[in-house]
């Protein structure tokens, strides 16, 4: 689901902290009373990777369709729960598709993603059971068809002014297929586990537990600030050993007469506490952007890392795009050591033509790594890589009798030049 790919740590807070106007009176009440939402979805990936001068490494597509569907009971005495439902079916998936997919898209079945108990009393709202969390270092994407999931517990209070504070507990992880983790073509539905991805990391990592607290504080106009602290116990069965990582951005939007700027600045670390597994990278990023000038947008942003060693960015494939990753690679090599990125995009909402609900993005992008003195995780002394991508996206919210029914076309191609081995193109068209 585009629209879930895109939730914020301020939409979580909305979400956690929406009530009904009328509590239920009676437990029949809760049930009766109870909202439901689904979604019914069609949606068909191909992808091209290969190598220049050898031959072709995969070009294959999948088409999948499934449901998604969730209830929410009503709140009595503040108490309340919820469920959510997700399945996917390809149905003329080859073994070759399957053999290509198997890490993202192929898993057919179905899973209960959410199924929680909650609990609302004033300005605070607790949650616990699987669910969607989407915080900047604890964050399930929904770019592939199943969206990843926790199983855990959360809390959201907004008791200070301006200030929301969150704080969560996890111990499982749900990805988008079983293949994520085996790394098998005999791929299945995602299931709940205690391997995690770890953006940026050479993961998915086995862990023991995860802790994670962030204030999101609106006291300034126009200006959000963001700090989140996350620890990650036994990372890969203790190798890695309990891993800190560290988030903090500024985000400020300044309206003009016609237009508004956008500033914003992101620094992002991780540590690990053992030295078999050395995870003690940084990134700091900054953007600058326009938007709303007569339906048009346009932006820039400038990445860096450690020079020395890896970026875990956090756990959870929504936490792997920060202001230089594109929108299908993402941008996880962005974190690798000694890498400086950009990114550099423009956007119209057709809106301003009187085509409501129709929108266009295009992006370009580098990726500079340069050479290693000493190895890293994710790459061998002396290798140097360069990554260029450019990509552009269109989509359409209908109106009228078809509200509700959303399309969207994306595609991008990276060229990854490993200076003196080899240099590989990956094309890919999602249609939705």
């Amino acid at each position: 689901n585009m629209k879930l790919a895109k939730l914020s740590l301020a939409a979580m807070v909305v979400a956690g902290l929406a009530t009904s106007s009328f509590a239920a009176d009676t437990l029949a009440d809760a049930f009766t009373k109870g909202k439901v939402s689904g979604e019914l979805k069609a949606w068909y990936f191909d992808r091209d990777t290969n190598t220049k001068g050898a031959v072709a490494k995969g070009d294959e597509g999948i088409f999948n369709t499934g449901l998604t569907l969730g209830y929410v009971t009503d709140t009595l005495y503040g108490f309340y729960m919820g469920a959510t439902f997700q399945s996917s079916y390809a149905p003329w998936a080859s073994d070759d598709d399957k053999n290509l997919f198997a890490k993202d898209e192929y898993g057919s079945g179905a899973v209960l993603s959410e199924a929680y108990l909650g609990y609302k009393m004033k300005n605070t709202n607790v949650k616990v059971g699987r669910q969607f969390i989407s915080t900047p270092l604890v964050n399930g994407s929904g770019s592939r068809f199943i969206k990843e999931s926790f199983q855990g517990a959360t809390i959201v209070n907004t008791d200070i002014p301006n200030t929301t504070l969150v704080a969560a507990y996890v111990n499982k992880f749900q990805g988008r297929t079983t293949g994520v983790f085996s790394g098998s073509a005999d791929s299945d539905i995602a299931e709940f586990t205690k391997t995690a991805v770890f953006a940026g990391g050479k993961s998915p990592y086995h862990f023991d537990d995860a802790y994670t607290i962030a204030v999101i504080n609106k006291s300034i106009k126009g200006l959000t600030l963001t700090a989140q602290y996350a620890l990650v116990q036994d990372v890969a069965d203790k190798i890695a050993g309990d891993v800190d990582v560290y988030h903090i951005d500024a985000a400020y939007v300044l309206p003009m007469s016609n237009f508004d700027l956008n500033f914003g600045v992101a620094y992002r670390a991780s540590n690990a506490d053992k030295s078999a597994v050395k995870y003690d990278g940084s990134y700091l990023g900054a953007k600058i952007g326009i938007a709303k000038l007569a339906g048009f947008g346009a932006g820039f942003a400038y990445g860096t890392t450690d020079s020395k060693d890896d970026l875990i960015a956090g756990m959870g494939n929504g936490s792997d795009n920060l202001y230089t990753g594109t929108t299908i690679r993402a941008g996880g090599h962005t974190y690798q050591a000694d890498t400086d990125s950009y990114k550099a995009n423009i956007s119209y909402d057709f809106g301003a033509l009187g085509a409501t609900g129709l929108i266009f993005n295009a992006e370009y992008a580098k990726a500079n790594q340069d050479k290693l003195k000493v190895a890293t995780l994710n790459r061998a002394a002396g290798q140097e890589i360069d990554y260029t991508t450019w990509g552009a996206n269109l989509s359409y919210a209908f109106s009228g009798a078809l509200k509700g029914f959303d399309v969207g076309i994306q595609y991008e191609t990276q060229e990854k030049d490993t200076k003196g081995v080899s240099k590989v193109d990956t094309d890919e068209i999602r249609f939705r």
